[in-house]
């Protein structure tokens, strides 16, 4: 068997050779982990551009991450890492930054060929967001202090963050690069010991940044990675008595998995970001120029709508609506399906067979409960792997049917008609989700209403946004909860808050 070491890429290479490794089957995704007792099994790991095996991944167990979390909690109690000053953690982050840069094409072609994202998306967006990730919490390192509590001259009362232990970091399929940055990079910045699960689907970048980490500093047995399917490395991570938390980004029903796990194993903190049915609202007074329905558009089918925050429900004022449509309609012409090497590209395949037999479903659904097709509704079978579906607007949509009421994370796209504030609110709300929203109106007094009255945790208005680094990102109600990602705010997820109170 071929050795991780013998499978790693040592230089840099451009997103044309990655290419052409995925024609050979090159790719290699392995197990990252400070210890050589370890199983081999693999699993071929498929490209869903046209369904061809383009490598392997690892095939991890529960022994493997019990390998991987005793590493962990070693490296946590009597390693360097947590004991570095926060500005030595900081300059090694600072390299592997650097080191991402020089493998820029690199990472971006590996996100490609792994997840079938439009290429422009991953150089233009989903590298460079990964790499500011980065960078931003190295520069928050040793600029976030404790505080000193007001006591009287008798005491001196310390409140100090210290990091919180073993870090379970479990990875989606659809942003690979973005949300390992998100987990990854303040997780180990506080000091922890991290160990990162990557979505069996989407592996390449994650195991590419780790070694690009080492070859920065970071020491191996403070970050780790384990591959492997979600009930075996998952699960094994949620329920180990030795893991003090777990950062988990995917569905709602696996996030409610991983609460069962906390409450069954050591009650470990966990941080959920699930899923969304996010609202878009156009009020009458809305300016509908280039700009917005641009925005309007990339809400609802950037990266192929497998985005959790993706806002897949379109409230229209009726006096908005006929010309809305029209001006949707012309916006999608921009929007290609087609392979995703090509750089013209904007909508690639569904991830894979189950999930693209999902999303048809519930395109063919819609049709049946009375919703009406204005823009198109095609599958291209003729285009690699077969997953291809067109960007795909219902209008006549009503808040029974089930477009309207259940996840798709696909493009589809449902329209509502409104007439009132008051009716507007209602079905924005009228959802078990709330991680975003978007609306638009020139209203500054309606404006602080409406986004007052949403339940979401980003809520943007007269464009479409999650913020950017500086911001916290989560979800209201089943979308998420115990801790953000983003901001300053998502370092308090992976740190516990201690008091020290001296008597004098």
């Amino acid at each position: 068997m071929t050795t991780t070491k013998e499978r790693a890429t040592k230089k840099p290479i451009t997103k044309e050779q990655v290419f052409e490794q995925a024609k050979q089957r090159q790719l290699w995704a392995g197990h990252l982990i400070a210890d050589d007792n370890l199983s081999e099994a693999t699993i071929d790991n498929y490209t869903p551009i046209d369904n061809s095996v383009i490598g392997q991944i690892a095939s991890g167990n529960a022994s493997d991450v019990d390998v991987a979390v005793k590493v962990a909690r070693d490296s946590f109690e009597h390693g360097e890492w947590r004991r570095l000053a926060p500005a030595e953690r900081k300059a090694i982050m600072q390299r592997w930054c650097a080191l991402m840069h020089e493998h820029f094409e690199e990472l971006a072609a590996l996100d490609c060929v792994d997840a079938g994202k439009p290429i422009t998306e991953c150089l233009e967006t989903d590298m460079p967001a990964t790499i500011e990730t980065f960078e931003w919490y190295a520069e928050a390192a040793d600029k976030v202090f404790g505080k000193v509590a007001p006591t009287g001259s008798n005491a001196l009362g310390l409140i100090v963050q210290e990091p919180i232990g073993v870090v379970g970091a479990v990875l989606p399929w659809n942003f690979p690069a973005q949300m390992y940055a998100w987990k990854v990079a303040p997780a180990l910045i506080m000091g922890n010991s991290v160990i990162v699960k990557p979505a069996e689907l989407t592996s390449l970048s994650a195991y590419r940044l780790t070694e690009l980490a080492y070859e920065a500093g970071v020491p191996k047995a403070a970050l780790q990675m384990v591959c492997g399917l979600g009930e075996n490395v998952g699960a094994a991570l949620g329920q180990h008595m030795d893991v003090d938390m777990v950062s988990f980004t995917g569905s709602t029903e696996v996030g409610r998995l991983f609460l069962q796990y906390s409450a069954q194993s050591n009650l470990k903190e966990i941080v959920l970001e699930c899923g969304g049915k996010s609202p878009q609202i156009i009020f009458d007074d809305a300016v509908l120029n280039d700009s917005a329905i641009n925005d309007i558009l990339s809400a609802a089918f950037w990266n192929m709508s497998e985005n959790c925050s993706c806002g897949s429900r379109l409230l229209v004022h009726s006096s908005q609506k006929q010309a809305l449509l029209k001006q949707l309609q012309d916006g999608l012409k921009d929007w290609k399906v087609g392979s995703p090497y090509d750089p013209d590209t904007a909508i690639g395949p569904m991830i894979e067979q189950a999930h693209f037999d999902k999303v048809s479903h519930y395109l063919t659904t819609a049709k049946e409960e009375g919703a009406t097709i204005i823009a198109g509704g095609d599958i291209h079978k003729d285009l690699g792997s077969g997953w291809y579906i067109e960007p795909t607007i219902f209008d006549d949509v009503s808040s029974d049917m089930t477009l309207f009421k259940e996840e798709v994370f696909g493009p589809l796209l449902a329209v509502t008609t409104f007439e009132t504030e008051e009716e507007a609110i209602q079905l924005a709300n009228q959802t078990s989700y709330g991680l975003a929203a978007s609306f638009y109106t020139q209203n500054i007094k309606r404006a602080y209403r409406v986004a007052s009255a949403i339940k979401a945790g980003t809520v943007s208005i007269n464009g479409f946004s999650e913020g950017d680094i500086t911001t916290p990102f989560g979800g209201y109600k089943q979308s998420g909860f115990g801790g953000r990602d983003n901001g300053l705010e998502a370092l308090a997820q992976y740190a516990q808050t201690k008091t020290v109170w001296l008597v004098n």
